[in-house]
């Protein structure tokens, strides 16, 4: 196909003007695009140095649509995706609906391109902590296998979307101002100045929403149905890039030396053998840089490392325009 008519769904929030930005940045062959959103409104956003009327998002006015991205709405997902899936449209979804289903794919495409087929219309995009866990981990994976992960990550703002943004910046203000503080909505606490230990609600065991995300979806990317994952998720007063501290135990006892060199090769990562990087350095790309390679103890096969990466890009938009990229290079388009 030349040509593809594409559809945005969310295109107002965070997630959907990144994934307008990427579109336009990737230069693909796009003959119309149309934004969507709860509501009608005019030259509410950018694309290709134009203004776009967003229109009201109904499954009549997505029906003519070749490939839907859906930003945001776990309702707009539910109510519109299998739908659209049945009348063959191609569905970009970065809601967590069916990213756990047994028979849709859960696709990084730096990781699992292969499972894609062209019977698959629904494509989740994965939770943004893991699709980022998984890039680090894939390499290490491929070297020794992986029998256990433990993992803190520190998420930025952007990950509560436009509001948990807005939030933090108000409260930034306010605080330096000494203004008095909006009570926390977005978040369980205030952020600003602040780490908050609690992303999700919490289940009857303590482990909290996005920490079994991390743990069920990481598993499902890398293919490991068995592997260990203990997240520890926190939400902390930075803008767009998540960062994790990772701790991996190996199948196999492999040396620095060797998990450099997969690092090193791996697509979608950069490796830094010296030195640290941190969140804000990060912003506004789409790798995923892995720092503080270590090793734990003699046996070969603990090892420590630090992970950052830009959650509205490979952890969202830049990952859900990768699939798109990929339907075309596998001719399932057309």
């Amino acid at each position: 196909m030349s040509a593809l008519r594409v559809g945005i769904v969310g295109a107002t929030g965070a997630v959907g003007e990144t994934l307008l930005r990427v579109l336009e940045e990737r230069r693909l062959p796009l003959a119309h695009v149309a934004a969507f959103g709860s509501r009608e409104r005019s030259a509410a956003v950018r694309y290709a140095g134009d203004l776009l009327d967003v229109r009201a998002t109904t499954g009549e006015a997505l029906a003519d649509r070749d490939v839907v991205f859906f930003a945001g709405g776990e309702s707009l997902g539910e109510a519109f995706v299998a739908d659209l899936a049945a009348r063959g449209i191609y569905c970009i979804d970065n809601n967590a609906t069916f990213r756990l289903h047994d028979d849709i794919p859960l696709i990084v495409p730096e990781i699992n391109a292969a499972a894609l087929e062209r019977r698959h219309h629904i494509l989740p995009v994965g939770n943004c902590t893991a699709i980022l866990l998984a890039l680090a981990l894939a390499p290490i994976r491929d070297v020794a296998g992986l029998r256990e992960v433990i993992v803190s990550t520190y998420q930025a703002a952007s990950g509560a979307g436009r509001a948990g943004l807005d939030e933090l910046d108000a409260a930034q203000r306010a605080l330096a101002l000494g203004e008095p503080e909006t009570p926390a909505l977005v978040f369980p606490a205030p952020l600003a100045r602040n780490v908050v230990p609690q992303i999700g609600t919490f289940d009857a065991d303590g482990w909290s929403g996005e920490e079994r995300k991390v743990a069920a979806e990481t598993r499902k990317m890398l293919g490991l149905p068995d592997l260990h994952v203990s997240a520890t998720c926190v939400r902390v007063p930075v803008r767009t890039a998540h960062a994790e501290s990772i701790v991996v135990r190996t199948e196999r006892p492999t040396d620095i030396s060797a998990l450099r060199a997969a690092f090193e090769r791996a697509p979608g990562l950069r490796f830094h053998a010296e030195g640290i990087v941190t969140p804000r350095e990060v912003e506004g790309g789409d790798a995923v840089h892995v720092a503080r390679l270590r090793a734990d103890g003699a046996e070969g096969t603990r090892f420590a490392l630090w992970c950052v990466g830009d959650q509205l890009r490979k952890g969202a938009a830049t990952n859900a325009v990768q699939l798109l990229e990929l339907l075309l290079a596998r001719g399932f388009l057309g």
